[in-house]
């Protein structure tokens, strides 16, 4: 049986039998709601970053919003033969969870579809490139809009990190290094090779594809305790109420994501493309950089440096210790390499008269260090600082930055004191 018709029987199948939650009064929405404060937590902060604030007001507008009653309308049989119909190696099993997710996908994300599709044509030639040097189906490059919105700077609750959501300690387990001054889970290059090599392990672990995603949520040790408690059933729908809430969702998930981005225009949706930082090159630097003399030689704005190299967790380049690399816009880097004698010396001149202010490692439970004043955490706005870049290190999102400071527009002043917890 070739692949599209296996697809067709497992779906036929499953709407046959009622699957594990085809009974919508079965579905309790929980795991959604959680997906949907993870998703948009995430965008929140992406939108203020460098590339996407250049265009908040005017272009991160699909040409409408979806009307959610047509969806609803749609036939299980009509999303069930698109699904069927991909070329995937993973099964694009549906049932009623699975639908659930589509909803919510093509509700959050149809005005968000600019983001996303003009972001995937930045990240999908690399995702591809990794996914297929560890053999992984490369279906996987959407599962980074479930896990981070496709923000390199996403941090979650838990404490996971970067478009992938490395934990501190898988990330360091492959190859990843996370200090004080660098954390290459944000790293878009190093945590995609990364995330491709774990899920190529998760794989040889489980012999399957879908189990493998959702060990990649919550770790090999709780599918092998639903794989037990399931009576040693090796199927994702067979141990679905034996795996953590979220990671329910996890699989529903990342299969709306997959149709959302293949169908959305079957749902009427016309996004825009948007401008995002295609034409850019990286440097390995030879010496110690410090971001102010990148700027002030390159024309290369703070915000923007941060947004490409978000792998560094202040303005400092600690390259003499280790191999490390400067990304930049394609037209800058002439700039750079011109004047990268007065860049080195200068930026060596500054960190010997005057000790680098580092940021502490943040893992599950710690908090960033902030000037306290009254009930709360506060942070002084200093020259560069922006809304994004303040967000980021105290790692909350512009929204509820924004919200805590009663603030409606973008702008801030240099003195002011923000509230940051």
């Amino acid at each position: 049986m070739n692949l599209k018709m296996h697809h067709i029987a497992a779906m036929l199948l499953m709407l046959a039998l009622g699957g594990p939650a085809t009974a919508q009064g079965d579905f309790d929405g929980d795991e959604v709601e959680m997906m949907t404060k993870r998703y948009t937590d995430a965008y929140d902060s992406l939108i203020g970053s460098y590339y996407l604030r250049q265009f908040s007001h005017s272009r991160l507008l699909s040409s409408r919003e979806l009307s959610l009653e047509e969806f609803d309308a749609l036939p299980d049989s009509v999303i069930a033969n698109r699904l069927a119909s991909l070329h995937t190696v993973i099964p694009m099993t549906f049932n009623s969870e699975v639908r659930s997710y589509i909803r919510f996908y093509l509700k959050y994300m149809s005005r968000r579809l600019d983001v996303m599709l003009s972001l995937g044509q930045y990240y999908h030639p690399l995702f591809e490139d990794a996914l297929s040097r560890y053999e992984v189906p490369e279906e996987l490059k959407y599962l980074t809009i479930v896990e981070s919105a496709m923000n390199p700077n996403a941090t979650s609750r838990a404490g996971a990190a970067g478009l992938w959501q490395f934990m501190y300690s898988t990330g360091k387990n492959y190859g990843l290094e996370v200090n004080s001054v660098v954390d290459e889970r944000r790293d878009t290059y190093k945590s995609t090779y990364a995330a491709a090599h774990f899920l190529s392990d998760l794989h040889k672990v489980f012999g399957d594809w879908t189990l493998a995603i959702a060990a990649y949520n919550c770790g090999p040790g709780n599918i092998n305790k639903a794989i037990a408690r399931s009576g040693g059933k090796r199927d994702f729908w067979e141990i679905y109420y034996f795996l953590p809430r979220e990671t329910r969702g996890y699989i529903p998930a990342f299969i709306a994501v997959t149709y959302v981005m293949n169908f959305y225009q079957l749902h009427g949706l016309r996004p825009q493309q948007i401008k995002v930082p295609v034409h850019t090159d990286t440097l390995v630097l030879e010496r110690d950089v410090l971001f102010d003399y990148v700027q002030e030689y390159t024309g290369v704005e703070a915000d923007e440096l941060h947004t490409l190299n978000p792998q560094y967790r202040t303005d400092y380049i600690p390259a003499s210790s280790g191999r490390y690399t400067l990304c930049l816009p394609v037209a800058k880097l002439e700039l750079f390499i011109a004047n990268q004698d007065s860049i080195y010396l200068r930026s060596q001149d500054s960190l010997s008269r005057r000790p680098l202010s580092v940021e502490p490692v943040k893992q599950k439970g710690s908090k960033a260090s902030a000037s306290k004043g009254g009930s709360g955490r506060y942070h002084t706005v200093r020259k560069g600082d922006t809304l994004s870049s303040i967000s980021r290190k105290y790692g909350i999102t512009v929204q509820k930055l924004k919200k805590l400071n009663g603030l409606k527009r973008d702008r801030i002043n240099v003195g002011q004191r923000l509230k940051v917890r």
